[in-house]
């Protein structure tokens, strides 16, 4: 007797899809392209693109930082400001010719984000933001 073949799963990678993407086809489908379209155009299912355009008013209301994909909502305002004033003094080093590493890097997202924090008056969210951006700065970049 011959034994059944087991199917092996198709292990469908997931594709992330960036602010800048996802902005996109809100406008093409504001402009009156069907989401049938939109799916075949982008090679997304046709529920990607109608997840994308029920999240339209939070997509549209984020200033991403360059190749971002996911919009957390413990992202607040003083991420985004410090995202931005890292991104000023980054550039700034570079083109002084200085030599950045990660460590220097976080160590000076720290610094920002802690002065930030000295300006802002803090409520119980921001303190668990605080932790969120702390446990996620000590790992990987």
């Amino acid at each position: 007797m011959d034994r059944k073949k087991v199917c092996e799963k198709s292990s469908a990678k997931k594709k992330m899809m960036s602010i800048e993407l996802k902005r996109e086809i809100i406008e093409k489908h504001e402009q009156g392209v069907r989401v049938v379209d939109l799916s075949r155009q982008y090679g997304r299912s046709t529920f990607m693109i109608y997840t994308v355009l029920k999240q339209k008013e939070s997509i549209k209301g984020v200033t991403p930082a360059k190749g971002l994909t996911i919009i957390s909502k413990l992202r607040t305002s003083l991420h985004e400001n410090m995202e931005k004033l890292l991104m000023v003094w980054v550039t700034e080093k570079q083109l002084q010719g200085d030599t950045l590493t990660q460590t220097i890097i976080c160590e000076k997202a720290r610094a920002i984000y802690g002065d930030l924090l000295k300006q802002t008056p803090q409520t119980s969210i921001d303190e668990a933001s605080e932790e969120s951006f702390k446990a996620k700065i000590s790992g990987d970049i």
